[in-house]
């Protein structure tokens, strides 16, 4: 209410009905409406003190929380006079990583603080910064000073605060330790191509090398050779001692044919597998003579914790470019070139011969047709009469055969032996007794039936609990089954006894 109202109102309460005002009354509602007003004047001037006094303390609060948080941030924060690079304030993780208190520090220069070649590239820095106004970022570098200098990779970035002239006022610095990230960083690339138990290359690794090596001999006539190698009868170890033990034995096995390859790139490609990859232009005797050096290292006794174990090795060798001028040709002619060295006893040295190893490559696709005849059914079991002399017929012996898609029938004595040296023979053997049974149950006379088991079969497992359930299963009376063995299960048990 402005003040003319506000008088003209109270002259209004101080006249009577005859239009008569009284003075006194007047003068005691101006007094009231005075004393109003300073109480309203003091009271804002009150609030004002009180907001004051609040802002105060939230700026100092805040002061203090800023100042908290850069003393403990794990990173390293400094701030300098932007024209003299004196230091002017340094946090905790500053002082360690400085290796310096900050009394030390704080109101010098770099050239009072550190080595003078140091000093100058601090400085050079700062001038770079203050002279273009934008921020300096160091990524991954090794830090220069301080104890924690040594091996200590960090990221640094500086940046110009001005003043509201824009001229510099302070350089402001961050140091963030990045060693560990980085270290990690490089286990994880160093994983993805090396082997875990081993630290050798891994097949990645192996490959690479191998497609960097074709690229590089292409433009120029050189030769090399790919070696493949396959520790013999480490199956056993593992068998035998436990994987911790086979483990332990892997890595001493690694550890010879490292120290053995003279330079030359070994990897490990999984299992018990290894490969080599021969320097260029190296000979054939210069590989043959590395070949049976492997073969005689891995050959000696492995001891290991008190453990004892003999393993083998045998090696495939392919040369480029007689025996391909691709990884795919090269690598699965010296596979080849292993395989048989593993056919002809183990522990052997074998070249790549072509005409030999495609018999191979061959059996190996027979075992590869082999499996899938047996997933889809493409066995069969023929009846062959058993009789007396004088023509009686009292029983039959079940014969299996392999009717193959494109080789047609193939004879037993391709496709057993290959079943027996894989193991696949343990499935087949019992496909073929539980057709024998199921067929010899539904014939109207109970005459007996023969069934011709492999001596892997008893190797493998429990051949008599399989025995038991399939009779079960079709019906068949135990009198009717004719088990027959080779005399390789009788030589293979006297041995064992």
């Amino acid at each position: 209410m402005s003040m003319h109202r506000l008088f003209a109102e109270q002259l209004r309460c101080a006249t009577d009905a005859t239009g008569q005002v009284d003075v006194v009354k007047l003068g005691e509602l101006v007094s009231a409406a005075y004393e109003a007003g300073d109480r309203d004047r003091q009271r804002m001037i009150d609030v004002r003190a009180q907001t004051h006094d609040e802002v105060e303390r939230d700026l100092l609060r805040t002061q203090e929380f800023l100042d908290t948080i850069v003393e403990n941030i794990p990173i390293a924060v400094f701030a300098k006079c932007a024209k003299d690079s004196r230091y002017i304030l340094l946090n905790r993780a500053g002082e360690d990583y400085y290796g310096l208190p900050r009394e030390q520090m704080l109101g010098r220069t770099p050239e009072e603080i550190f080595p003078a070649d140091v000093a100058r590239m601090v400085n050079e820095q700062d001038r770079r910064v203050v002279a273009s106004g934008m921020p300096m970022f160091l990524e991954e570098h090794l830090l220069e000073i301080g104890v924690k200098g040594h091996d200590r990779v960090v990221n640094s970035r500086k940046m110009l605060i001005t003043d509201d002239a824009g001229e510099p006022q302070y350089l402001v610095g961050v140091i963030e330790d990045v060693t560990e990230r980085v270290n990690i960083q490089e286990r994880i690339s160093h994983l993805a191509h090396h082997d875990a138990l081993t630290d050798l290359p891994n097949r990645s690794a192996f490959n690479r090398a191998l497609a960097e090596r074709l690229e590089r001999v292409q433009e120029c006539a050189t030769s090399f050779a790919v070696m493949s190698l396959d520790l013999d009868r480490f199956k056993d170890v593992n068998d035998v001692f436990g994987h911790p033990v086979g483990d332990m034995m892997m890595r001493a096995a690694a550890e010879r044919l490292a120290a053995e390859a003279d330079g030359a790139f070994v990897a490990r490609i999984g299992g018990d597998e290894f490969m080599i990859l021969m320097p260029d232009d190296v000979c054939r005797e210069e590989v043959l003579a590395l070949g049976e050096r492997l073969v005689e290292a891995i050959g000696t006794e492995l001891e290991v914790d008190d453990y004892l174990s003999h393993v083998g090795l045998s090696v495939g060798i392919a040369l480029y470019p007689d025996d391909g001028v691709d990884a795919a040709t090269l690598l699965a002619n010296a596979d080849s070139a292993l395989y048989r060295a593993k056919r002809e006893g183990r522990s052997r040295v074998r070249f790549c011969e072509p005409e030999m190893d495609r018999e191979l490559r061959d059996r190996r696709l027979m075992l590869h047709d082999l499996r899938q005849a047996v997933e889809q059914n493409q066995l069969l079991v023929y009846f062959q009469p058993q009789a007396r002399i004088d023509g009686e017929i009292i029983g039959f012996e079940a014969l299996v055969r392999w009717n193959h898609p494109t080789r047609g029938i193939v004879s037993p004595d391709q496709f057993i032996p290959l079943a027996e040296e894989n193991g696949l023979i343990v499935q087949i053997g019992e496909w073929v007794l539980r057709e024998a049974c199921r067929e010899a149950a539904s014939w109207p006379r109970p005459l007996q039936v023969a069934v011709n088991l492999s001596p892997v079969q008893f190797q493998a497992g429990d051949l008599e609990r399989s025995i038991h359930q399939i009779l079960l299963e079709t019906g068949l009376a135990p009198t009717r089954l004719k088990v027959e063995i080779t005399e390789g299960v009788l030589i293979g048990d006297f041995i064992v006894r």
